[in-house]
C-alpha cells in the first residue's frame, strides 16, 4: 500500500513538472515572437552598435487608407479637433496632448523636447513653460517652431509649423493658479535648464517654499508663462503597412499669394490643401 501511494505521488509530481516546463517554454517562445515584431534581433560584433533594420511593425492596410473625402472639415483646426478627440478616446494613448516641440537657434541649431498642449483654437496652439529655459531662449531669438503629435496605437501623426509669440500675462497667470499647488511651487523652484549641484538642493528649496506658501497663494514667477503657435502649416499623416503613407497637408498662403500651386485645392478659412508623396 505504501509503495502504491509513493508511486502515485511521484507520478503526480513528474506530471506537474512536465506541465510547468511546457507551459513555461510556450510562454517564453510566444513572448519572443511578440517582441520580435518590435525589436531587432540582429547584433554586430561591437557591443555599442545594433542593427535595427528588422525593427518594423505593421500599420493600417490598404482598405483603411485616409482619403480626401474622409476629411471631416476643410478647416484644418476642425480636422485636428476630430483626430484629437479620437486620440483622447483611445485607452492605449496615455497622454494624447503630449507633443514634441522643436525649436532652433537663430543660426539653425535645432533642439526638441516633449511638452503638453494646454489648449487650441482658431488662433493657434498653446503650451506653458519657463521663458528662461533653452526653448524659451531659442524662441526669443527665432520665434518659429514645429509641433509633432504621434499617436502610435492609431497610426497617426500631426505636424504643425508656425510663428510663436507669448500669450498675455493675465492668461498665463490664470492658468498658473489653476494648476495644483505642488506644480506652482515646482515652477518657482526650477530655473529650468540651469545647472544644479544635485537633486537634494531642489528638494530643500521645494520644502522651504511649501512651508512659505502653506497658507498663501504662490505668485507666478516673471520668467514663467505661455506661448501660442500660430500655424501656417498643418499636416495629417496616417501610416500604411506598405509604406505608402497618407499625407494631407494644409498651408496658409503668404500675403499676396493667390494662385494655387499644382495639385493644391482651396480649403476653408483661407487655407489650401494637397496630398504629398509619402
Amino acid at each position: 500500500m505504501m509503495l502504491r501511494i509513493l508511486l502515485h505521488n511521484t507520478l503526480k509530481t513528474v506530471c506537474e513538472i512536465d506541465t510547468y516546463f511546457h507551459s513555461h517554454v510556450y510562454l517564453t517562445a510566444r513572448q519572443l515572437a511578440l517582441s520580435s515584431q518590435y525589436f531587432c534581433t540582429k547584433s554586430t560584433s561591437h557591443s555599442s552598435a545594433m542593427d535595427l533594420s528588422d525593427m518594423r511593425k505593421k500599420y493600417k492596410g490598404a482598405e483603411e487608407c485616409f482619403e480626401e473625402d474622409q476629411l471631416v472639415s476643410l478647416d484644418p483646426i476642425k480636422q485636428f479637433g476630430d483626430w484629437f478627440d479620437q486620440a483622447t478616446k483611445c485607452r492605449e494613448i496615455g497622454e494624447p496632448n503630449a507633443m514634441c516641440l522643436a525649436t532652433s537657434t537663430k543660426d539653425g541649431r535645432p533642439s526638441a523636447r516633449m511638452v503638453l498642449l494646454k489648449g487650441y483654437s482658431d488662433q493657434g496652439f498653446r503650451f506653458f513653460t519657463n521663458y528662461e529655459s533653452r526653448k524659451g531662449g531659442e524662441l526669443e531669438s527665432n520665434p518659429h517652431a514645429c509641433l509633432c503629435f504621434y499617436w502610435e496605437p492609431i497610426n497617426r501623426q500631426i505636424r504643425i509649423e508656425g510663428k510663436v509669440k507669448r500669450i498675455p500675462y493675465q492668461s498665463s497667470c490664470d492658468y498658473f493658479h489653476s494648476r495644483p499647488k505642488s506644480s506652482q511651487i515646482g515652477a518657482v523652484v526650477s530655473r529650468q535648464s540651469t545647472p544644479v549641484p544635485d537633486r537634494n538642493c531642489l528638494r530643500q528649496k521645494n520644502t522651504e517654499l511649501e512651508e512659505k506658501y502653506k497658507d498663501t497663494d504662490v505668485p507666478m514667477p516673471e520668467y514663467w508663462g505661455g506661448y501660442i503657435i500660430i500655424p501656417n502649416l498643418i499636416e495629417f499623416w496616417q501610416g500604411q503597412t506598405n509604406r505608402l503613407h497618407d499625407r494631407i497637408v494644409f498651408k496658409r498662403p503668404e500675403t499676396g499669394e493667390s494662385v494655387l500651386e499644382e495639385h493644391q485645392h482651396p480649403a476653408e478659412a483661407g487655407w489650401v490643401y494637397q496630398r504629398l508623396s509619402p
